[in-house]
């Protein structure tokens, strides 16, 4: 077990988003605007949906944190704290998700 956090790596990608982008990936990506960030993001889910299909747990694990990582820099992109992110799955778990599903307006 690691004692690793996805706030450890919102802080990594906080750090990092500041530095030229020249010497970092997630400064690149961020420069280029959202666009960018967001296809990566995409690219990496997908990878992440194809390794569970073909249940490589090897491959989904990596691609796993790619996805964790790509989303964490489009949230920085878009100003949005990890902190609003885990609120708002801390208020959806608050009930069952086929509850809180049903009393979603139609």
């Amino acid at each position: 077990m690691t004692s690793f956090t996805l706030n450890d790596l919102a802080r990594i990608v906080a750090e990092r988003a500041s530095a030229p982008a020249s010497e970092s990936y997630t400064a690149k990506l961020l420069s280029d605007g959202p666009a960018r960030a967001a296809k990566k993001l995409g690219e990496e889910a997908v990878e992440a949906a194809i390794a569970a299909v073909l249940q490589d747990r090897e491959n989904l694990t990596a691609e796993a944190a790619d996805v964790l990582y790509h989303l964490l820099v489009v949230l920085h992109g878009a100003h949005i704290p990890l902190s609003d992110v885990m609120a708002e799955l801390e208020r959806r778990t608050a009930q069952s998700g086929l509850a809180e599903k049903a009393a979603r307006p139609r």
